[in-house]
């Protein structure tokens, strides 16, 4: 598959002109974020944005409806929010949130802020497409099954295995090897492509690759499922400290809310699930944290039903939505039409409303849907996360339901 136009993902520095305004990216390698940090966030979209800081699929945030582009390029620079104004949007690396503190069979995050040097230091890596995605699982399983084009997991302390295309490649490495490894990887996928945005896109991408690095693969294979499980509650440490994990309702967190989240003073995660994990806190301050960020929307249930609702942007953010498909998911979730997996009041275990042909067509106050559901605007279904989930499209004349 060869593109015929280049990649136009955004950054800071190149803003993407969305419907209701500029649109800025802000990398954080393995979604990390310093207090200090989430407090510049916080303060640049209050005062130059839309008031929120919107949580991506790949633990990024992004700023809407910028008004003074210079103004958050000075603001990020100075928090070291852009350390590199040639490769700021090559630098899209998620790992494992809890790796280092709550299980796992290696901690990842040493080799986050390597593989970020990396890339930074190598002139021909800002060529990389800004879709590349490079993750760093832990072990546990739960950013491997993500589909990055070049990734590390973990299958013992010291070794991991390299994946590609969202695929085992069969090879393992040490820990000490990794991160030249993904970098070598790297070069490989540049030196392959011919306008490809993901190593999936180039013929034979997987073995291609695998012959410019010059090592030969074991016959053992991982298989990479997507997690089910989030990050979400009291998250007890292995060093008897706590980390909480939260969500943020369709992924859009208030300035003001991240203003209280930063004045914690405790580092923060986002994960690639649209959350927050708040780590490195005593059970007293842990308590009192929850008490006062769930009466402002965030999530520390894993049960509730916000957990299973993902949606594009829609209106009026993206022209080519049909739709509020926000303002829609939300009213699904506080009117209780957004119900668990099991067959419940007459909605079925796919997902559709009983009685109703598949797919089928309805007015968004008819929508009913149990399960992982993801909403958009149109067929592009922008956002959509990996595995199995309920598509609901907004059509000219509805939302189209199609179970998973």
């Amino acid at each position: 598959m060869t593109r015929t136009t280049p990649d136009s993902c955004p950054g800071v520095l190149r803003l993407h002109e969305a419907a209701d305004g500029p649109l800025a990216r802000v990398r954080l390698p393995g979604g990390r974020v310093e207090p200090g940090q989430m407090q510049v966030l916080a303060e640049a979209a209050r005062e130059l944005g839309d008031g929120n800081i919107e949580l991506t699929s790949r633990g990024n945030v992004q700023l809407r409806r910028v008004r003074d582009a210079a103004e958050l390029t000075g603001r990020l620079e100075s928090a070291g929010l852009l350390p590199s104004h040639t490769h700021e949007r090559v630098r899209n690396i998620i790992a494992s949130p809890l790796a280092g503190r709550v299980g796992g069979g290696a901690d990842v995050h040493a080799l986050v802020r390597e593989l970020d040097a990396g890339l930074r230091g190598a002139a021909r890596l800002a060529q990389l497409p800004g879709r590349v995605l490079f993750t760093l699982d832990d072990g546990r399983g739960d950013v491997s099954g993500l589909s990055p084009d070049i990734g590390a997991h973990a299958t013992a302390a010291d070794e991991f295995a390299l994946l590609l295309a969202g695929r085992d490649s069969g090879i393992r490495v040490s820990a000490g090897d990794t991160v030249d490894v993904l970098l070598a990887a790297a070069y490989g996928f540049l030196e392959l492509s011919n306008g490809q945005w993901r190593l999936h896109e180039i013929d034979d991408g997987i073995d291609r690759v695998t012959d410019l690095l010059g090592r030969t693969p074991g016959p053992e294979r991982l298989h990479l499922d997507t997690p089910t499980e989030l990050p979400i509650g009291w998250l007890p440490q292995d060093d008897g400290q706590v980390s909480l994990g939260a969500g943020v309702p369709l992924g859009s967190l208030p300035a003001r809310t991240a203003e209280f989240v930063a004045a914690v003073e405790r580092p923060v995660l986002v994960t690639p699930w649209r959350g927050l994990v708040i780590t490195d806190l005593a059970e007293g301050p842990a308590e009192q944290v929850v008490r006062v960020l769930a009466p402002m929307g965030l999530i520390f249930d894993a049960h509730s039903p916000w957990l299973q609702v993902t949606a594009c942007a829609g209106l009026p953010g993206c022209a080519k939505s049909h739709t509020d498909v926000r303002a829609d998911a939300a009213e699904a979730v506080i009117s209780g039409r957004v119900v668990p997996t099991a067959s419940v009041s007459g909605v079925t275990a796919s997902g559709v409303t009983a009685g109703f042909p598949s797919p089928v067509t309805v007015p968004a106050a008819q929508v009913v849907a149990a399960g992982r559901q993801h909403w958009s605007g149109c067929d592009r279904r922008c956002g959509r996360p990996t595995g199995p989930v309920t598509e609901i499209t907004a059509t000219p004349d509805g939302y189209r339901i199609t179970p998973a």
